[in-house]
């Protein structure tokens, strides 16, 4: 499937340590200066989920393969974006093109690393990059609605449509609010929507990037930021970069000593993944075998041969039905056999709704 989440915020906010801590590469140039990322870097994470491992280990499988979240690190944004000014274009370009926005806000004081406004101020920051992006979907919709509606008075069924819930966007951004806030009524609302690709229409995730010494409580100024995330349905997560950027240069064996001798119980990208599954409504089955265990990822309430699709197009196009064991039983009872010996194993048909953590083996002819 393929879901991205676009790392964004303000020059040196800690955007690439973060993302090549993330994608364990240093395929983002870190460095101490405005604009150090011109081109979007791209890294696929696997999402660590400890069932996958339980279920590879009953199933005896010889490979284990997690499902991926893509992050792609894109160029700082400064202000005035909206109108060109840095490289605001190409940043507003790239935040089009992906699913979710992780906002990088700086909550960490350095004297050594330099601030574009010459100020920490995490809220301020947020908002410099939130008004950009509002201010360029409101330079496209004062363009789109009054055309939408001119044609809906002429009785164009799709203009209405158009009219009506991008009006709702236009409505808000006027008022200062993103277009997230607007409820389209029915699937054809929610599909105009969709597809006319607002940047402030992107749900939201704020990692507050804070001094080592702050990583597992936060600080001050990461408090201000829950309570913004708090305020807007939104969510939020502490991470320290250079801590993750310490993790990843470690044996994996010696990750979780460290991490306890900071006071964690995991890495901030567990917390990232959670948190940006949370933000996209996303969901976890697995197919588990001797040859292979592996976790898929589908949206809250895709139902059997949605997921099917998502393994090969055939299996979606010629379902028959979906062997389904839930991760508790296949645990409980050591397995695909002992589960359908004690009935645990269902036969669910194509209008099941794929549940978090079900085990599943598709039946499928074409």
């Amino acid at each position: 499937m393929g879901f991205k989440c676009g790392i964004v915020g303000l020059p040196n906010v800690g955007k690439s340590t973060l993302f090549n801590a993330l994608t364990e590469t240093q395929a983002a140039q870190a460095a101490n200066y405005p604009f150090c990322t011109i081109e979007p870097n791209v890294g696929n994470v696997g999402v660590p989920d400890p069932r996958l491992d339980t279920l590879a280990a009953i199933a005896k499988s010889a490979k284990i393969i997690p499902t991926q979240l893509g992050f792609v690190d894109i160029a700082g944004l400064v202000r005035g974006a909206s109108k060109g000014e840095g490289l605001g274009n190409q940043f507003l370009g790239n935040i089009r093109e992906v699913d979710a926005i992780v906002h990088v806000l700086r909550c960490f004081e350095d004297d050594d690393i330099q601030h574009v406004d010459n100020k920490i101020d995490p809220i301020s920051d947020a908002e410099t990059v939130e008004t950009e992006l509002m201010l360029s979907d409101l330079e496209s919709l004062e363009k789109r609605v009054p055309a939408a509606q001119k044609k809906a008075a002429q009785g164009d069924k799709e203009a209405k449509i158009t009219a009506s819930v991008l009006g709702q966007a236009l409505d808000l951004l006027r008022a200062g609010k993103p277009a997230r806030l607007v409820t389209p009524k029915d699937e054809e609302e929610a599909r105009v929507f969709a597809q006319a690709q607002l940047l402030t229409a992107k749900p939201v995730l704020y990692v507050c990037n804070v001094e080592e010494e702050a990583a597992g409580e936060g600080n001050a100024l990461s408090a201000r930021v829950f309570e913004k995330a708090k305020a807007e349905g939104a969510n939020a997560v502490v991470v320290s970069a250079a801590i993750e950027a310490d993790i990843v240069t470690m044996p994996v064996e010696d990750r979780g000593e460290f991490l306890e001798a900071m006071g964690l119980e995991e890495a901030g990208l567990a917390r990232i993944i959670r948190s940006g599954y949370d933000l996209l409504h996303l969901i976890t089955f697995f197919t588990v075998g001797p040859k292979e265990a592996r976790a898929w990822t589908v949206h809250t309430g895709a139902k059997a041969p949605d997921a099917a699709g998502e393994i090969h197009s055939d299996m979606q196009r010629g379902f028959i039905r979906a062997e389904t064991i839930a991760y508790d039983d296949y645990v409980a009872l050591g397995g695909e056999n002992p589960a359908k010996e004690a009935g645990k194993l269902r036969q669910e048909g194509k209008d099941y709704v794929v549940q978090d953590g079900d085990v599943l083996h598709f039946k499928f002819n074409v």
